[in-house]
């Protein structure tokens, strides 16, 4: 395990290898008086980290690599697979009031991240042909969300992806779609745990293009 950073101030906190900004830190309560992020898009969820630890383990990250992240909100994932592979990332949302708070995560970490204001239907094939691996963490929370996600898997096979990733804590629309993929396409569904910032437990599907 490599060795915990000295944290510069109050309100911050480490998870494999990067600096993430807790809701009371000075910076994000500035922030919060000028942006207000909808849609879920107010902290950093856990299966973050579930999909960090999933990365390390199987070593699938390079800096030649082209990642795309869906519903990045803050984008701790992103930042660390900039951070630790120095991939080049863009991380889309449909909210951009997301974005000046993944910029501050991104700056404190020294890298840097493309940012997209886009929906997930609005991923096309042709948008998709850019990247080599797709991934989405806490992103299949509403029912509706299952098929929009398929489509979009299907979609980033015609594309040429070599692998999309959904970290989820399980949630029924979640598997929802995890049942349909795993019909269609050389996929996996996988019970993960991470242990950093703390111990926590999801699901990941890998879907293999």
């Amino acid at each position: 395990m490599p060795e915990l950073q000295e944290l510069p101030e109050d309100n911050i906190f480490q998870a494999y290898g990067i600096l993430l900004l807790e809701n009371k830190h000075r910076f994000v309560k500035k922030l919060k008086k000028h942006y207000t992020p909808s849609i879920h898009g107010h902290k950093t969820w856990n299966s973050s980290f579930l999909l960090m630890d999933y990365f390390l383990h199987k070593q699938l990250l390079n800096n030649k690599q082209r990642v795309l992240e869906l519903g990045c909100g803050w984008g701790p994932t992103s930042i660390f697979c900039a951070h630790h592979a120095g991939c080049k990332v863009t991380g889309t949302d449909r909210d951009d009031e997301v974005f000046p708070f993944l910029e501050l995560q991104a700056a404190l970490n020294q890298v840097e991240i493309t940012t997209e204001s886009i929906s997930f239907e609005k991923l096309t094939k042709k948008h998709l042909t850019d990247y080599d691996i797709v991934f989405g963490t806490d992103i299949c929370f509403w029912d509706d969300l299952a098929k929009i996600h398929y489509n979009l898997i299907n979609r980033a096979k015609k594309a040429g992806v070599k692998h999309v990733l959904l970290a989820d804590p399980g949630r029924q629309p979640f598997f929802d779609l995890a049942e349909r993929v795993l019909t269609k396409h050389d996929a996996e569904l996988l019970d993960w745990y991470c242990t950093e910032p703390e111990y926590f437990e999801g699901y990941i599907l890998h879907v293999k293009l």
